[in-house]
């Protein structure tokens, strides 16, 4: 995908459900979920932090790094067509954000090829 294409964003419930039962990657900072929609529309992003990983303010401050994270990383890697579902672990707060990135790089590697570390 070239870096001016527009990645949209997922907000129904069922979309991060969807995603939920497809492929995904545990990374040291993030967990990512990956679902082919099988039709070439943009690719759609989601995060989601849990309430186990602290109060509102930590899990913002790590949502927010997550998603300056994908918008400087998913543009060159992320597919028509797919949905990508960030999730934030305890450890994307301190991670140096180069670290975080790399993440972020791998998993969307792995998913796509579909290797042998890519739950499906």
């Amino acid at each position: 995908m070239s870096p001016n294409r527009t990645i949209e964003r997922i907000v129904k419930r069922q979309d991060f459900l969807a995603a939920a039962k497809a492929s995904s990657f545990a990374a040291r900072g993030v967990v990512v979920q990956m679902r082919d929609r099988k039709d070439g529309k943009p690719a759609r992003l989601g995060f989601t932090v849990t309430k186990k990983l602290g109060q509102a303010v930590t899990r913002n401050r790590i949502k927010r790094r997550l998603r300056e994270a994908a918008r400087l990383t998913l543009p060159e890697i992320a597919e028509p067509g797919h949905d990508y579902v960030l999730i934030g672990r305890a450890a994307g707060l301190e991670r140096p954000f180069s670290s975080l990135q790399n993440d972020i790089r791998t998993a969307l590697k792995r998913l796509h090829i579909g290797g042998p570390a890519a739950n499906r």
